[in-house]
């Protein structure tokens, strides 16, 4: 009756531990944004320049606590140049010329992104590179939603780790 009892308390454990672990899988993968969430936040960056003006825009999507920051999704803005006009991650980073920035691979990212954002006034698509996560601080893969607007690059990525 013990060996039993035994038993059963090792497998309940087992089973208790395989299903906590799951639940914090999904808890995991829940806090990361996603490829929804990112196309979405690439519209109502869009919708927010329009409506409220670059400046105001470009302040708020720099804001960390603001509207346009979810988790690990953020919007940044560049011209068709490479210059960063708005950084929802990093602040140090606007006004720089980024145009000749690689990733950890030696991909040219922001040069990859004025050339697809060139193809005209109504480019849109999916980039994929290598870039810091701001919540694990880590160097992941990421693939960026970017769209042009007017003279605008405005994206918002996500992290596939």
């Amino acid at each position: 009756m013990k060996r039993i009892i035994s038993v059963a308390l090792a497998a309940f454990v087992l089973a208790f531990g395989a299903t906590s672990a799951l639940a914090q899988d999904k808890a995991k993968a829940a806090s990361k944004g996603t490829v929804a969430e990112a196309t979405a936040m690439v519209q109502k960056a869009i919708a927010h320049i329009k409506k409220a003006g670059r400046e105001k825009a470009f302040a708020d999507f720099d804001n960390k606590s603001g509207p346009f920051t979810d988790r690990d999704l953020y919007v940044v803005v560049y011209d068709m140049k490479g210059k960063v006009l708005a950084h929802g991650a990093n602040d140090k980073m606007i006004g720089k010329d980024v145009i000749e920035l690689r990733d950890s691979d030696g991909k040219y990212f922001v040069k990859e992104r004025v050339e697809m954002m060139s193809k005209g006034p109504e480019a849109k698509g999916w980039q994929d590179y290598k870039f810091m996560n701001p919540v694990t601080r880590q160097i992941e893969p990421k693939s960026m939603y970017l769209q042009r607007y007017e003279d605008l690059i405005v994206g918002c990525g996500i992290y596939k780790n």
